[in-house]
């Protein structure tokens, strides 16, 4: 009697795949929803006349209420279901964009930040929960490099979309835009979501006695670490724009090289995923900040025919930086507590990218946008000082 084929595997890996389409899909929507305010903000801020102090307060308010209830959102996830909440947590992005954009004063537009910023907090901790779960062990790396490099995309086409639309047609129109396709698109999804195929990818695999323990020690240097990295990523996007303009360059061109930096960013993000495994995280980690702070106090101080590749630099080692910590968190939190410990480290790394514009921008009010810099390159390279005493950990590649 001939044996009954077993195609379990096939089905886990169909349902895996469309996971993964879906998360990466939201996940660069939601990216593209967020960078887009960079290059907006010297447009805003001309036309609100805002201080240096007032465009960080909007960029951390924006940033700030998407990161600050990511633990809530992953237990509402848990509660109602990781890919429903996941998906009507980015509609809400989308149409808090449109919101913002129906704004007449600076403070609307605060408000308007909060509201539409609190849908960010599902995706981070949600989607990386779902992706993690759906696909087998041995593919999870890959699987995560990609919904990462799904974001990046998101970070180079929100910035290079917003900027061609503001330079015709206005800041809020930008914003509008961009927020009725991400609430169009991921309705989509969500109709989508609905099938019974889509309801069986989302379905957690049985956990194995490998996937159980307790959190390593040493987990609170990785959450510091992503805040001091995550504090670089928010303020330094958030002034370069002002720094670039002081050297001559348009809006355009402003907008055109926030692309070469994410572009730049999302080869760094799927590069140094694929350099840990080889080097090592911690090699990697040392390298992106070291070349992260170089970058940093180059773009001050260089020539402006050095701007594009210093761009380059920057952006691949920035986005580095963000990869290594990410798989980081992986070698100390088991898969059972994962979704819960990507919640933290992504509450403590966006808390810290949203506050940061805040405080770098009350210094540059006061000491200037030179100081600012030096100051981000310094706390920067800090990141390796942090990582040191875990760094047995983070030397070993098999503890995923």
């Amino acid at each position: 009697m001939a044996r009954t084929p077993n195609l379990r595997w096939l089905t886990e890996r169909t349902a895996g795949r469309g996971t993964l389409i879906t998360a990466s899909t939201v996940h660069l929507t939601n990216d593209a929803c967020f960078a887009l305010l960079y290059p907006l903000l010297p447009f805003i801020a001309e036309d609100l006349e805002l201080s240096y102090t007032q465009v960080g307060l909007l960029k951390a308010t924006f940033s700030g209420a998407s990161a600050a209830l990511q633990i809530p959102a992953g237990a509402l996830g848990m509660r109602y279901g990781e890919a429903l909440v996941l998906l009507l947590g980015n509609i809400w992005v989308g149409l808090g964009l449109v919101l913002m954009a129906l704004t007449g004063s600076y403070v609307l537009l605060l408000g308007a930040a909060v509201l539409g910023g609190i849908g960010g907090n599902a995706q981070h901790p949600l989607a990386a929960s779902l992706v993690s779960k759906s696909v087998p062990r041995k593919q999870m790396a890959t699987a995560m490099g990609t919904l990462n490099f799904s974001g990046d995309l998101g970070k180079l086409a929100g910035p290079f979309i917003a900027g061609i639309i503001a330079t015709q047609y206005g800041w809020r129109a930008a914003l509008g835009v961009v927020g009725l396709f991400t609430a169009i698109t991921t309705a989509g999804l969500l109709a989508r979501d609905r099938s019974d195929n889509a309801k069986r990818a989302t379905e957690p695999k049985p956990l194995t006695s490998l996937d159980i323990g307790a959190v390593k020690k040493g987990f609170h240097y990785i959450l510091l670490a992503g805040g001091l990295d995550n504090a670089t990523r928010g303020a330094a996007l958030t002034f370069i724009p002002f720094v670039l303009a002081d050297k001559g360059f348009n809006a355009a061109a402003i907008s055109a090289l926030f692309g070469v930096i994410f572009a730049a960013g999302a080869a760094g993000k799927f590069a140094c995923g694929w350099l840990s495994d080889r080097w090592g995280i911690l090699t990697v980690i040392v390298v992106t900040e070291l070349t992260t702070a170089t970058a940093l106090v180059a773009m001050v101080f260089a020539e402006s025919w050095m701007t594009i590749p210093l761009a380059i630099l920057f952006g691949f080692a920035l986005n580095g930086t963000s990869s290594a910590l990410n798989v980081a968190v992986a070698h100390f939190v088991p898969a059972d507590k994962r979704a819960r410990g990507y919640g933290t480290y992504f509450t403590a790394a966006l808390v810290s990218s949203a506050l940061a514009p805040l405080a770098y921008g009350m210094l540059g009010d006061i000491a200037g946008l030179v100081t600012v810099f030096m100051v981000m390159a310094v706390l920067t390279v800090a990141v390796i000082a942090v990582v040191l005493p875990i760094r047995q950990v983070l030397m070993r590649s098999d503890q995923v």
